[in-house]
Order: structure tokens, then sequence, then C-alpha cells
């Protein structure tokens, strides 16, 4: 037990106690000795303001009964979950650099003042825990912040909005409903107000958000969950669609730990490893599915089959037959 531990172990102890604990039993339940305790217990004291009382009559310790109900301040954590914490803040960071810097840099020096404070010393969790985000695209912080704060205010943001397969930017009244991190990349699933629609917008291609005075209009869990989840990947909606996808002894053993989409099915038919995965869109998946090359066939839907040929026929072609 650290000493971070101990301060509240000894306070829930106090404070449950009818009568004074002895010395003794403290320092068995808190497996400390004497001196240890006496440190402790001026800890508690002279700086959290404890009104810890020693009753000479009865040789114990408790909670000044003339006193106010006394109780621990703020956030209170065993190291383990102040390193979880600490860990958490780590991933955001690696995952977008400089995202919630300002917001978390006071949350960091915190948590390591508790560490210390338990005797658990201030090693650099970044030196231990690494995430390498690949193909990531930078979110300026002054875009991420504004949408955050409106979809947790529940207000309505206008924007303007580039969509990759238009040049010209237009202007969108929405509904945030949630924010996404895809691949290496943030996404808004909103209610359009000019498409009356559920939609994803890329962070990325957001510029100017507003936040609005007016409400933003809430959709069912169920509904947003219909659209997010059960087609596959980012490129989403209800569900349309099938994939059958069948992958040789190599590739097999490994996607066959692998979940793809919360709904697929596998099985393995002699030696190979069966997939079928719903979808709406074909795009993202048709490149998930190039990114196995050989080690994969499509045998359903007969579109999909179709629309994976052109592609690898394309390919050929840059590269020659």
């Amino acid at each position: 037990m650290n000493r971070l531990e101990r301060f509240y172990k000894l306070h829930d102890i106090l404070r449950h106690a009818r009568h004074p604990v002895p010395r003794k039993r403290l320092e068995e339940e808190l497996g400390v000795q004497r001196n240890a305790l006496g440190k402790d217990i001026n800890y508690l004291r002279t700086f959290f303001g404890a009104p810890i009382h020693y009753d000479q009559q009865q040789k114990g310790y408790c909670y000044d009964p003339e006193a106010e109900v006394f109780e621990l301040p703020g956030l209170w954590m065993n190291a383990s979950e102040l390193h979880a914490l600490l860990v958490c803040e780590q991933l955001l960071e690696r995952v977008q650099p400089g995202l919630m810097e300002d917001r978390l840099k006071p949350l960091r020096r915190r948590i390591r003042a508790l560490l210390h404070e338990a005797g658990q010393g201030e090693e650099d969790v970044s030196e231990r825990v690494n995430v390498q985000p690949i193909h990531h695209r930078q979110i300026d912080t002054a875009i991420f912040q504004p949408v955050a704060d409106a979809l947790l205010s529940c207000r309505q943001i206008a924007f303007a909005y580039t969509g990759r397969g238009t040049e010209q930017p237009g202007l969108r009244q929405v509904s945030p409903q949630r924010l996404l991190h895809y691949r290496d990349n943030w996404y808004l699933l909103g209610w359009c107000h000019q498409a009356r629609a559920l939609r994803f917008f890329s962070l990325d291609r957001i510029k100017h958000p507003n936040q609005q005075e007016a409400p933003a209009h809430r959709l069912p869990e169920e509904q947003l969950d219909a659209f997010a989840n059960q087609g596959f990947g980012i490129f989403s909606g209800e569900a349309s669609n099938t994939a059958h996808l069948c992958f040789n002894a190599h590739a097999a053993r490994w996607v066959a730990e692998e979940q793809w989409h919360p709904q697929q099915q596998g099985e393995w038919l002699a030696g190979s490893f069966h997939l079928h995965i719903p979808y709406s869109d074909p795009t993202e998946l048709i490149m998930e599915i190039l990114r196995h090359g050989a080690n994969v066939e499509v045998l359903g839907p007969a579109a999909l089959r179709e629309a994976v040929m052109k592609r690898v026929n394309d390919m050929a072609g840059v590269y020659g037959q």
C-alpha cells in the first residue's frame, strides 16, 4: 500500500469508527511502523486540515466530534488509477499531438504531483507508452475545440465544409451528435439541417466553426447506432449488402482473429476462412480487400466482385500487363 492509498485508508477507518482507534490497530491495518503513522497523521492534519484528535483516556485516534464533517478534497485515486489516467492522456496526445494541450496540462501536473506525494516518483509515461499514428490528418485545435464544445453543450454549430468530391466550400448548419476517431482521423456525426439527414463530416475539411445559440436537435441513440455501426467503415448507413470474402490459408489464420465489423460472421471451410460482412457503400471495404492482395477473393455480391476486379485491372494497367 503506497502513501496515497494509506491516506484514504486512514480516513476511511476514522470516519467509520464509533470509538477512538488504538495506534496499534492503525499500524496493523495500514502496514506501517509508528514513525510512518505519525508522519501520515501530521500530513493529513497540516495539508488537508483533517481534525484528527488523540483521546488520552481511550488512547486512540478519532475525528474531533466537535469539528465539521471532514472529507478528503478533490479527485481521489490510488496510484494505479492515476497511472491509468496518465496513460489515457498520453494516448490522446499521441493520437493528435497538441489537440487538447491547453486543457490537459493542468491535469497532468496535478496527477504527477499526487504521484510524487505517494512516493511513486515522476517517471514520464511518454517514455514507456508509445503510440505511432499512421496517415493521420492534422486537426487544428481551433477547429476541434469549438466542435467538441458544441457537441457537449448540445448546441447547433455552423461551419464551411469542403467535401472531397467538391472544390467549393458550402455552409452547413449541423446539430452535432457524436465525435468519432477512426483510422487516425476525427469525424463529426451530425444532423445536417440543409440535407435533413445524418452526415459524417471530416474535421480536417471544416473551416470557421461557429457555435450557435439554438439547441441541437438530438436523435435517438438507436438511430445513431444504425447509421454509424451497421455498414462497414466510415461510409456508413443502413447495411444493404453482405460481402462474402474467402481468405486463403496464408491470411486466414490472422483474419480469423480480427473483427472487421460487430455483425460479421466467419467460418472455416477446407482450410480457407470465409468472412461475411454487412456494408452499404463499398468504398472503404474495397480498400480493405485490396490490402490483402491475392490472399483474398470476393465471392459475392457480383457488383462488389466486379468493382474489385476493375481496381485490380486499373492497377495492372499502371504497372503493365
